[in-house]
């Protein structure tokens, strides 16, 4: 569905997405649709004023965002004629390579961002947009095609963005994941209620628990965002939906356990919880 030179790589907190095309088009004419703002606006996700020199201002407005909320500025950090061109995108950095490749170009977009679990997001994005702009440069349709999803989930699973991490906690041993989905978080929480209204001191509703993890007394509700529940008397289960990027609702899930609880074994079985749910919200 996508190419395998698309990699992903965190160091010192900040995440790099790297995407490699190659072109049937000189570099000239890739630059030319890189940084004219009439071009960049049918295959770009956001319209884009740009004073094409190091240090230009840049905004970028994007569709169907009212007011100050939809726009964000920048600063173009690099301008070489017809090889590089970066810039900042809020607190992102984007980098544009093109390099003469036989009778084409080789593309190659370096994306620098904060948010690791905003990877698959943020591919799957570019993977529309690079297309639509090969096919802008070709002379064909500019109309985007939205990922439905199946393009975010084939990124998750090639970035390896669905695996939880051991951790040590206040309330002793743990488990945590962070996992963007691809629905909004009022979608998710009526696939994991399946009808039930959740409440302080009932048993948590099935959707919740996993094998080997009993839905017991609810400790904390507020739907559709966060439900908690005792699974043991030394261990908390917490179900947390945010403010995602892209396509939905971020879930972290963490689940806490008495000494000598077996992370490796949780890790293992809200993995394969975490990605059912996953399937499920796919295929709605």
């Amino acid at each position: 569905m996508h190419p395998h030179s698309d990699t992903l790589t965190t160091s010192d907190g900040r995440t790099a997405l790297r995407m490699e095309r190659r072109l049937a088009h000189p570099p000239e004419k890739v630059w030319s649709a890189l940084t004219d703002p009439a071009q960049l606006g049918r295959w770009f996700p956001s319209a884009v004023t740009v004073e094409l020199r190091p240090g230009g201002a840049m905004t970028f407005t994007m569709p169907g965002v009212p007011g100050a909320e939809g726009v964000m500025t920048g600063t173009v950090t690099d301008a070489d004629e017809p090889r590089l061109f970066a810039f900042t995108w809020g607190e992102d950095h984007l980098r544009w390579e093109i390099t003469p490749d036989g009778e084409g170009s080789l593309l190659i977009l370096t994306h620098t961002f904060g948010d690791r679990f905003g990877g698959a997001s943020f591919a799957s994005g570019w993977h529309v947009c690079l297309t639509t702009l090969s096919g802008l440069l070709d002379g064909g349709p500019t109309a985007m095609d939205r990922d439905m999803g199946e393009l975010h989930e084939a990124y998750v699973e090639q970035f390896d963005l669905g695996r939880g991490v051991a951790e040590e906690t206040p309330g002793g041993p743990g488990v945590r994941f962070e996992r963007q989905l691809i629905r909004p978080a009022e979608a998710v929480w009526a696939e994991l209620t399946a009808g039930e209204t959740p409440s302080v001191g009932a048993p948590a509703p099935e959707g919740f628990t996993a094998p080997e993890v009993p839905g017991g007394p609810v400790t904390e509700v507020r739907a559709p965002e966060v439900l908690a529940y005792r699974w043991h008397p030394e261990g908390i289960v917490r179900w947390e939906l945010r403010r995602g990027t892209g396509h939905g609702a971020r879930l972290v899930l963490t689940q806490t356990g008495p000494a000598g609880f077996d992370t490796d074994r949780a890790l293992t079985l809200w993995h394969d919880r975490i990605e059912r749910l996953a399937a499920r919200l796919l295929a709605d």
